[in-house]
């Protein structure tokens, strides 16, 4: 079991004082489901944009919620901080959600994903031919999971990335391990319906925001476990996603690579916008050097059919060689340097 977080006295008290309020409790409640928008809280508590924004501004300035822009839409979600977290986990679940009001809100809250769902749809419908064909081409996306959530192992941790995160299917696979994960996208398409379907999944615990694989809008030494699930290809320069990558690595954190071996399918440059046909072996290895990463095990997933035409999945876990000392004081996912 991860270990709860401290709380220092002046911090506790402006939380309290900043949550100490119906409508900002109740953004609270509505925040711990998901990330939401100022018109879907206007929407939700029955508010005036004014009156919401002025609620988030206070909840702003007590680090309980955090703000990230994605186009000219701003989404608010709870704070990254893992004792604000704690805090407001412990407070809410304490909220009887046969009242009233909360039932109201809830209700509403679900109106609204709802309608996220159905706009995710249209567009996963409308690419969904394309890419069942390139999905025919490889072994099941199950077996492909099957060999990475065990190379990665059953151990919880706090924190999760997820790089180039698509419909959002890594934070999905890794929820029952993470206590906060995040997921990061080029396409604000792709990032609706990973909403869509973490909100579908019952997954409050993870976000997805707009941002470059090459520049991620997060913190440096902050994530136990990054994965990069079939994003390599896409990309002109890996060697320097991956070193981005590791910066984003707490010691002795973890990054998982999900991509295809070198192939000949040639037409996959034009239908699928594929850089490169396949990652070698020896690519990852000076790339994972380069980056300052350990080489810690490989699995391969071939086709269901051998055949010049099929993909066979690699799947390789890295590992940052800073080592982890636990002070008395610290808990296990607060660790320092050595």
């Amino acid at each position: 079991m991860l270990a709860s977080h401290p709380i220092n006295l002046t911090s506790l008290v402006d939380s309290l004082k900043a949550a100490a309020e119906s409508s900002r409790l109740r953004i609270l409640v509505l925040l711990s489901r998901g990330d939401l928008t100022v018109s879907d809280l206007t929407e939700i508590l029955g508010q005036s944009q004014p009156r919401v924004s002025r609620h988030l501004k206070l909840l702003l300035e007590a680090d309980l919620i955090h703000r990230y822009q994605e186009g000219s839409w701003a989404y608010f979600g709870l704070s990254d901080g893992d004792w604000v977290r704690d805090f407001l986990s412990t407070m809410v679940a304490r909220l009887d959600a046969a009242d009233p009001t909360i039932e109201r809100d809830l209700e509403r809250l679900d109106a609204v994903k709802q309608r996220r769902q159905s706009r995710a749809s249209d567009y996963f419908s409308a690419n969904a031919v394309e890419w069942d064909r390139l999905r025919s081409l490889h072994a099941p996306d199950k077996a492909v999971e099957s060999v990475l959530t065990k190379i990665v192992g059953k151990t919880p941790f706090q924190s999760m990335l997820d790089l180039g995160t698509g419909t959002g299917r890594m934070l999905e696979l890794f929820a029952p391990l993470y206590r906060r994960g995040t997921g990061v996208d080029l396409s604000r398409e792709m990032l609706a319906v990973a909403r869509a379907n973490l909100d579908k999944a019952g997954i409050a615990q993870a976000q997805v925001r707009l941002g470059d694989l090459y520049a991620p809008p997060v913190e440096r030494d902050s994530f136990d476990l990054i994965t990069m699930h079939q994003v390599l290809h896409y990309l002109e320069e890996p060697a320097l996603a991956i070193r981005e990558a590791a910066r984003l690595l707490r010691p002795a954190g973890r990054l998982a690579i999900i991509d295809f071996a070198p192939h000949a399918l040639d037409f996959l440059r034009d239908a699928h916008a594929h850089v490169r046909l396949g990652i070698s072996d020896a690519q990852i290895g000076d790339w994972l050097a380069e980056a300052g990463l350990d080489l810690e095990a490989s699995e391969t997933v071939p086709p269901d059919a051998e055949s010049d035409q099929r993909l066979t999945v690699r799947i390789w876990l890295a590992r940052d060689p800073r080592i982890q000392i636990a002070s008395p004081s610290q808990p296990a996912s607060q660790k320092a340097l050595a």
